[in-house]
């Protein structure tokens, strides 16, 4: 793609943007059955206090050690637990990467304290986040709105003018405050998401940023984290590029995977489900599934099964497939 035409594709993505496609196939199938896991989990609070503090603090440590991951940051989950609660220094580690560590978590404490049913999305909110994200490391940047033009490595895209960025966040949030918009909360979320990264409202740290925002924006509707994995780190970057072409499909879908796999983590705890959930490999070597493994993880990939990754496995149930074959059985 020449100059031109990525010149031009900035300035058709700065006006257009909501009216880009979003839908995949299952898509509604998926965001239905998230609510209805939603309403499970609503139904059996009040939560044991103690299973949700031991929950959100591992959650935690796991969304700072992705985010940080996805962006270059080589301490592992292990190391990342163990800078954060005991303060240790990892050999061969850069200082920069405890201090990112620490300012996430820090960043994820802040994010937590806002979150309220009638919590409204705003500027001043998102500036703390990213001082709070490069507090330690960059101050000179941290928590102001960048003055000068960027280029990202990897991308097909070039960051809007610094002189729009304020106005183009600025109608981002009024977006996400707007009442009564006929998309789904959750898509809306999502795409937030990249319209976030598509203005770049900073010199740095605009990733774990956007990651840190649009969970506040889950958690306050009453859903837990989202976390992107880290071996998800080259789908997730394809599916920003492919939104940066005006087809948000890939995004969304990644988005929901792994909120939907946060709900999985919340449910099975209190209903004490997990063991249910099986590697692919495991299920499809029963002899009463009739699925092969590929088309089973296929399945899973595409939202189609009630499916959730750990590492670089999918996971999933007995029970999901057979919802699955009875669902294509009514459809027929």
């Amino acid at each position: 793609m020449v100059l031109s035409d990525i010149k031009e594709k900035v300035v058709s993505l700065g006006m257009d943007w909501k009216s880009y496609p979003y839908e995949f196939s299952g898509l509604d199938d998926q965001l239905a059955r998230i609510e209805a896991k939603k309403q499970k989990l609503d139904a059996l609070r009040p939560l044991p206090a103690a299973v949700v503090e031991n929950l959100k603090q591992s959650l935690s440590i796991e969304w700072t050690y992705n985010s940080n991951s996805i962006e270059g940051n080589t301490l592992t989950l292990q190391e990342t637990k163990m800078v954060i609660e005991e303060g240790f220094t990892i050999k061969g580690k850069s200082l920069r990467e405890h201090f990112e560590a620490v300012n996430h978590h820090d960043a994820i404490d802040f994010v937590e304290s806002l979150v309220k049913s009638d919590y409204r999305l705003c500027a001043k909110d998102i500036l703390e986040v990213h001082r709070l994200v490069l507090q330690r490391i960059e101050k000179d940047y941290a928590g102001r709105l960048r003055q000068h033009g960027v280029r990202i490595s990897g991308a097909n895209f070039i960051p809007p003018n610094a002189l729009k960025v304020h106005d183009y966040l600025e109608e981002l949030v009024d977006w996400m405050n707007e009442p009564g918009l006929s998309i789904h909360r959750l898509v809306q979320i999502s795409l937030f998401h990249h319209r976030f990264v598509w203005i770049h409202p900073f010199l740095d740290g605009n990733g774990r940023t956007v990651r840190l925002i649009f969970n506040l924006l889950f958690m306050k509707e009453g859903y837990p984290p989202a976390i992107i994995l880290r071996n998800d780190r080259k789908k997730y970057y394809d599916a920003l590029n492919k939104a940066n072409t005006g087809d948000y499909s890939k995004l969304v879908l990644l988005i929901l995977q792994a909120l939907e796999r946060s709900i999985d983590i919340y449910l099975s705890s209190f209903t004490n489900t997990y063991d249910d959930y099986q590697s692919i490999t495991d299920i499809v070597s029963e002899p009463d599934v009739e699925y092969s493994q590929e088309y089973v993880s296929l399945l899973a990939r595409t939202g189609k099964i009630d499916a959730f990754k750990e590492g670089r496995n999918w996971l999933t149930s007995k029970k999901a497939i057979e919802d699955y074959r009875s669902n294509r059985k009514r459809k027929r």
